[in-house]
């Protein structure tokens, strides 16, 4: 049988380890959001064409970084589920099994895919349709964006606009800290108050997150949402 050594650890220290990783998911959406206002605040006030292309490549960054994460907690996921649903006499060592299932999941990853994730994608429409209203000439590779229909009509079905707990379009969007998710800031605010009112905790409303302690103090606006929302209005009008 294999021993306790320090390479061992069990499944509710890998538990519990979810949350900090889910932590750092927040951070990177934050630096997300921050590195578009800094784009789109770029192009407002007439910043060098080769700063905005910077942004662009930390995006791409913070793009590759939120895929690994994503698909580390996937891995750390699916080998708890599996450790528990086999019930192995030996103790496994759930620091290589992990490792084992993270490598599965990365051999598809590729540069290109990471230009097609829903919040590059939306970087991108953000900054060629603020480029558009400013009456400013679009480089070649955002003309191709111009004419590229199809990848518009993508980020616009993917971007969620709709507030799990109105099911409406978000005015004003916060987002939780905790596990990233997007909601209006009535609705949460309501929800929260009135559950810890009668001393109950409240989960996240997104379904499949498994946030269980929700609080106001968690909410921070979500920024970049706010703008996609305000683009998307705009556009909608000038099609009227």
């Amino acid at each position: 049988m294999a021993s306790h050594g320090a390479s061992l650890i069990s499944t509710s220290a890998v538990e519990n380890s979810l949350s900090s990783l889910r932590n750092c998911q927040a951070y990177i959406d934050t630096g997300m959001e921050i590195t578009t206002g800094v784009a789109l605040d770029l192009i407002q006030n007439g910043g060098d064409a080769a700063d905005v292309d910077s942004m662009e490549s930390v995006m791409l960054e913070y793009a590759a970084l939120n895929r690994d994460l994503n698909q580390y907690i996937s891995a750390v996921e699916e080998t708890v589920r599996k450790v528990k649903r086999d019930q192995p006499e030996d103790v496994p060592d759930l620091r290589q099994l992990v490792h084992q299932t993270y490598n599965s999941h990365r051999k598809p990853n590729t540069d290109e895919a990471l230009k097609k994730s829903n919040k590059f994608l939306l970087f991108k429409e953000q900054i060629r349709d603020l480029r558009k209203q400013m009456g400013i000439s679009q480089g070649p590779e955002d003309g191709a964006w111009e004419d590229d229909d199809e990848e518009i009509a993508v980020t616009q079905s993917t971007a969620n606009f709709t507030c799990p707990i109105t099911q409406m379009e978000m005015v004003n969007p916060v987002k939780n800290k905790v596990c990233g998710h997007t909601y209006e800031r009535e609705a949460i605010e309501k929800m929260i108050q009135s559950r810890h009112q009668k001393n109950k905790n409240i989960r996240c409303p997104t379904l499949g997150c498994d946030v269980s302690d929700m609080n106001v103090s968690d909410l921070v606006p979500d920024t970049s949402l706010k703008r996609a929302i305000d683009i998307q209005k705009r556009q909608s009008q000038s099609k009227q």
